[in-house]
């Protein structure tokens, strides 16, 4: 693992909270992570003062995932929610959130996924939405299915929906995983698994939200982001680096 430099003014994250760069049970980071030891560079003005991704990089509709090309989406519609909080418990309001995932059979819609499993003409598998001033998200989606995967015999990823978060700036981003209650393969997913604290890891695992769920319509999911802190929400870069 590569040593970790803090920038002066920062706090080191709760032991245990993000995955280590080298994971061996996940096998591709032995070609991913960082062989020689990182160096911080300084920031300068144009790194922290734009480009802003903001309400204007959202189109009408970019909440709804539900519906693309002219046509609806097959699968189990969900509504999923939550609030970005910072480490001290405060709303993140007006902060981009980007999502992708895999449809209801569990293919995403990418020119190197060969799972065997038929693509939803109607389902792009991306979307966006900003933060409100309390904080908040929320946008529409199809449940994504499982697929299988090389890294070991049997390998199948639980069902999972990326979370990307823009900060100020492009170089404050932050990206994660949320996972579905009750998920039975979680025994043997390295990647969830490579997060080392078992509190941490139930972080990254959303909640069923009966007040949410809509008769007839939807299923409601609440899943919560915690930028940093004791509570800090595991992240796939960590940005104590």
């Amino acid at each position: 693992m590569s040593a970790r430099i803090l920038p002066p003014g920062y706090r080191p994250d709760a032991e245990g909270t993000n995955p280590p760069d080298d994971c061996p049970e996940y096998r591709s980071t032995a070609l991913r992570h960082p062989a020689r030891p990182l160096h911080l560079l300084p920031q300068r003005l144009t790194e922290v003062t734009g480009p802003l991704f903001g309400s204007d990089r959202v189109r009408p509709g970019d909440n709804d995932m539900t519906h693309w090309d002219g046509g609806e989406a097959a699968g189990q519609r969900i509504v999923v929610h939550g609030h970005v909080r910072d480490g001290d418990g405060r709303p993140v309001p007006d902060t981009l959130l980007e999502v992708w995932q895999a449809n209801a059979g569990g293919r995403y819609r990418h020119a190197v996924d060969r799972w065997d499993c038929p693509l939803d003409p109607h389902f792009a598998g991306i979307g966006r939405v900003v933060t409100d001033a309390d904080g908040h998200y929320t946008f529409t989606t199809i449940r994504p299915g499982a697929y299988p995967w090389g890294n070991h015999p049997n390998a199948w990823r639980p069902a999972h929906i990326h979370f990307s978060l823009f900060g100020r700036a492009f170089t404050q981003r932050l990206v994660t995983q949320m996972y579905f209650p009750g998920d039975p393969l979680f025994f043997q997913d390295p990647i969830f698994n490579s997060v080392p604290d078992e509190a941490a890891r139930a972080r990254m695992i959303s909640r069923y939200d009966h007040e949410v769920t809509t008769d007839h319509w939807a299923l409601g999911f609440r899943f919560d982001i915690v930028l940093r802190g004791r509570e800090q929400t595991p992240f796939e870069e960590p940005h104590d680096a």
